[in-house]
C-alpha cells in the first residue's frame, strides 16, 4: 500500500508541470432553466473552436445527457465506483467531438469518497486532466450537502438563470451559499430563454447588483441565450441545437458565448487561476468540513 501511494505521489508530481484541464461546473438554483442543454451545446462550442473538451453528467441517477443525445452508453459513472471499471473506459464520444462520461441511475451516493475510492478517482481524474482543455460537470439542480463539495473543487463556475424572479433569486440563493464557503471561485453568469436582448441584460444586470450590494461579488456576464423554437425541436429530434441548426439565433448566441469564454472578453477583470482541481478534491472529500 506504501509503495502504491508512493508511486502515486511521483506520477501526480510528473504530471504538474503538464497542462491540465480546466475544471467548469455548470448549475442551477432549481430545475428546468436548460442548465443540461446549456452545458452539452457549449461543450459543442468549444469544441469547434478546437478545443478538446469532456462532458461530466453529475446529476447521478437522474442524468440526462445521454437522453439529450439519443444515445445510450453501456457504462456510466456509476460503473467507475460500483464495479471498479477505468475512468477512460466509461468515456465515450458524443456528438460535436466531444467525449462524455454519463450519470447512469440507481447510484446512491457518489460524493461520499473513503481514502481508497478517493485515491483511485484523483488518479484516473489526473489523466484526463492532462487530456483535455475543459471537463464541464453538468451537476443536478440545486445545492445539496454533497454536492456542494463538488462545487468547492472546480476552477469555476457557471451559473444558469432565467428572466422569472423565483429562477433569480434561486440562483442567487446558490451563489451566496457557495461564497459563504470559498469566496475564491469565479462565478459566470447565463440567462437563458430571454424574449429580447433588454430582458437579457436587464436579468444579469439585476443579479450582478444585488450580489454586489449584500455579497460583495462581482459575477461575469457571460451572455443570454433567446427563447427559440428550434431548442424544444432539437430536443424531441435528440439533437444539441447547435448542429440541428447553426444558423438558429439560439446557436448564434452560443457560439458567442463560448468566444467571449474562451477570448476572456467579459468586459469586466477576472483573475484567472491555475487549475487546483485534484488538491481540491483531497481538501472537501477527505473528511475537512467546509463549515469551518
Amino acid at each position: 500500500m506504501k509503495d502504491q501511494a508512493e508511486n502515486l505521489r511521483r506520477r501526480l508530481e510528473a504530471r504538474q508541470n503538464q497542462s491540465m484541464a480546466k475544471t467548469i461546473a455548470v448549475l442551477s438554483g432549481k430545475g428546468g432553466v436548460g442548465k443540461s442543454n446549456f452545458s452539452l451545446n457549449f461543450s459543442i462550442a468549444l469544441s469547434q473552436r478546437g478545443k478538446k473538451v469532456l462532458l461530466f453528467d453529475m446529476d447521478i441517477g437522474m442524468g440526462n445527457i445521454d437522453i439529450l443525445i439519443g444515445e445510450h452508453s453501456p457504462c456510466s459513472i456509476i460503473d467507475f465506483f460500483e464495479k471498479e471499471c477505468r475512468l477512460k473506459d466509461i468515456i465515450m464520444s458524443g456528438p460535436g467531438n466531444i467525449s462524455i462520461i454519463t450519470g447512469g441511475t440507481g447510484m446512491t451516493n457518489l460524493f461520499s469518497l473513503d481514502e481508497d475510492k478517493y485515491t483511485r478517482f484523483n488518479e484516473e481524474f489526473s489523466l484526463l486532466l492532462a487530456n483535455y482543455d475543459y471537463i464541464l460537470f453538468d451537476m443536478g439542480a440545486g445545492i445539496t450537502e454533497d454536492s456542494m463539495k463538488f462545487l468547492l473543487c472546480v476552477d469555476e463556475l457557471v451559473v444558469i438563470t432565467t428572466p422569472e424572479p423565483t429562477s433569480i433569486m434561486d440562483a442567487y440563493s446558490a451563489m451566496k451559499y457557495i461564497h459563504s464557503v470559498n469566496k475564491e471561485i469565479p462565478f459566470f453568469l447565463v440567462c437563458n430563454r430571454v424574449f429580447s436582448s433588454k430582458d437579457g441584460n436587464e436579468t444579469i444586470k439585476r443579479l450582478q447588483n444585488a450580489l454586489v450590494k449584500f455579497l460583495g461579488l462581482e459575477a461575469v456576464a457571460l451572455g443570454y441565450l433567446p427563447d427559440d423554437r428550434i431548442v424544444p425541436k432539437s430536443v424531441a429530434k435528440q439533437m444539441p441545437f447547435l448542429l440541428f441548426d447553426s444558423e438558429a439565433d439560439v446557436s448564434k448566441a452560443i457560439v458567442d458565448i463560448a468566444s467571449r469564454y474562451e477570448n476572456h472578453s467579459f468586459g469586466e477583470e477576472l483573475t484567472l487561476q491555475k487549475s487546483r482541481f485534484l488538491q481540491n478534491i483531497k481538501r472537501y472529500f477527505l473528511g475537512v468540513s467546509f463549515y469551518g
